[in-house]
């Protein structure tokens, strides 16, 4: 497999993708189909850097190899999605380059630990099918506070002047211990609000993400920060931009996670209401077992 890395540079986009289920990747729904849509929207991308909900360790660190792993990092699942390998190869000069742009911030180089998991690539299946774009993760440090998260995002933002596409993967509102079977394609009346208040306030000033911890139900779309924290890097950039932050997809699956999606400088108009609900949860374990 060869990979064109000599195009001209072009200023992209970035994203803030709710991923939910990884079983989405086999799937054809609204959300699926908003994904692929964004990413035939787009230039082609020197290479694509991620934030995902489930590179969450006690250090920053970003991919360094050439040839980044598949992680199948969930349980409970039907073979067929552990057999899904998204081959994209690594670009370990990018690793460099976010070390340097986010100084004085450390930033390691992981060469052979990490790789791609389920949280970038169950939705890259969609967005860039072939596989042929360098991918690159970086890590969520839970050792850090919001404010941290949300300053690493902004000073990421000269890297999408030399064409790289950047993407938070995670969920605005994830709470597995309150799943509902009986809700694939609908949310809790917390969910929603808290849904829409981030909404606002992404639409707003993106920057003041980091306030939501006052809202009243932030303990209940929250209860842990992992899905939460990649917003922050979206927002971090939205707030060092001078585009809108504009909706790609919304709607909530299970009662309790949102499948909101948000870009930033991207032409690709919002999905339409209607079916098409997100893939379903697996019975077969506990699903606070799974690590969706």
């Amino acid at each position: 497999m060869t990979t064109d890395t000599t195009t001209t540079p072009t200023r992209m986009p970035a994203a803030f993708i709710g991923h939910g289920n990884p079983m989405n990747a086999l799937q054809t729904n609204r959300y699926t189909q908003a994904w692929r849509r964004f990413g035939e929207s787009l230039p082609r991308p020197r290479a694509i850097l991620v934030v995902s909900a489930h590179w969450y360790t006690n250090a920053t660190a970003v991919t360094a190899m050439p040839r980044p792993r598949t992680i199948h990092d969930f349980f409970g699942f039907p073979q067929e999605l552990f057999d899904v390998e998204y081959a994209a190869p690594g670009l370990p000069e990018l690793s460099d380059q976010v070390a340097d742009v986010v100084k004085p911030a450390w930033v390691g180089r992981d060469v052979d630990s990490w790789g791609i998991d389920h949280g970038t690539w169950s939705v890259l299946v969609h967005a860039f099918p072939d596989a042929s774009i360098p991918v690159v993760q970086l890590s969520i440090n839970a050792e850090k506070g919001m404010d941290y998260h949300l300053e690493l995002g902004r000073k990421l933002a000269p890297l999408r002047d030399d064409g790289v596409l950047i993407l938070g993967s995670g969920n605005i509102v994830h709470n597995l211990g309150a799943v509902d079977f009986r809700q694939p394609d609908a949310g809790y009346d917390w969910a929603y609000h808290f849904d829409d208040r981030a909404r606002e306030v992404l639409f707003d000033d993106p920057t003041a993400v980091t306030g939501l911890d006052a809202d009243r139900y932030f303990d209940y779309a929250v209860p842990t920060p992992d899905h939460f924290l990649p917003l922050l890097y979206f927002a971090g950039l939205a707030g060092n931009a001078d585009q809108p932050v504009d909706l790609l997809v919304d709607g909530h699956a299970a009662g309790s996670i949102s499948m909101a999606s948000y870009t930033l400088g991207a032409d690709c108009a919002a999905a339409d209401e209607g079916s098409g609900q997100s893939a379903p949860l697996p019975e077969s374990v506990p699903i606070d077992q799974t690590n969706l």
